[in-house]
């Protein structure tokens, strides 16, 4: 099975990103199953149902969310009735919509989990014994699991990635925007990613204008954070797993630009 797990998709200009690169990025690499983190897509904040329509048309399988989920009200009115979209399993009991997804495709069956950190953001759930339940319930269903970790620290993302090492197909971090460089395969088979990226705006702070952000930095005062609407740049992450075990076989990061994309 190949997988193709798209970074976190902010506004208008991210979407277009996804709109114009995903057709070539399916062409060339033949993914099987297409995730992507959409906890910023409207506006940089939250999603609509529109939105996340339009992501499953273009051919993405399954959306993932964040610390943003609930940043549109829109989705209090579908989210109960999309299985594709999943926000962090570690919500408190009774929260809307649910924490994984079993995704159906090329024939075959892969468990989909989003976990959301705690260090340096809101105090849900512990994440690690969260993730636990879930494996414990669901594990016989899919030997494919693949697990969004949402989170601000490096350290626990990396915790992560060796709590679960073995347990599952792979831990990929999203939420800080910048894609990180040390994909690898752990020593249980588990691919591992600190962060996927981002796709929007390049040339803003991670996806915001760049005066508001600074000027937030330089005074300490609130400021308005408003999306870039320049050039885009599309991060994203290419999994291959292997049909008998379900873990990873090998991992490509994928980083490309507005003013390098070549469309195939």
């Amino acid at each position: 099975m190949k997988l193709l797990f798209i970074g976190d998709i902010v506004g208008s200009v991210g979407r277009k990103a996804v709109k114009d690169v995903l057709p070539g990025l399916k062409s060339k690499y033949r993914p099987d199953v297409i995730i992507a983190n959409g906890e910023n897509a409207a506006h940089g904040r939250g999603i609509t149902h529109q939105i996340a329509k339009d992501l499953f048309d273009w051919g993405v399988h399954a959306i993932t969310m964040g610390n943003h989920t609930w940043d549109n009200r829109d989705i209090f009115d579908f989210i109960d009735d999309e299985p594709r979209l999943i926000r962090p399993a570690n919500f408190p009991v009774g929260t809307p919509g649910n924490g994984y997804t079993t995704v159906k495709a090329a024939g075959k069956e892969i468990l989909v989990i989003n976990l959301q950190g705690r260090t340096f953001l809101p105090p849900l759930d512990c994440p690690f014994q969260t993730v636990d339940g879930i494996l414990e319930r669901m594990k016989s269903k899919s030997k494919y699991i693949f697990v969004d970790f949402h989170a601000e620290a490096t350290s626990e993302k990396i915790a992560m990635g060796w709590y679960l090492d073995g347990k599952v197909s792979a831990v990929v971090g999203t939420h800080t925007h910048v894609q990180s460089n040390d994909n690898r395969i752990l020593p249980g088979g588990t691919a591992y990613l600190t962060d996927v990226g981002m796709v929007g705006p390049r040339d803003g702070i991670l996806g915001m204008e760049r005066d508001g952000v600074m000027h937030r930095f330089l005074t300490q005062m609130p400021s308005r954070f408003i999306v870039d609407e320049g050039k885009w740049h599309f991060h994203a992450f290419l999994i291959e797993l292997d049909d008998q075990t379900g873990l990873a076989k090998s991992t490509r990061l994928i980083r490309t630009d507005e003013d390098n994309y070549i469309s195939e």
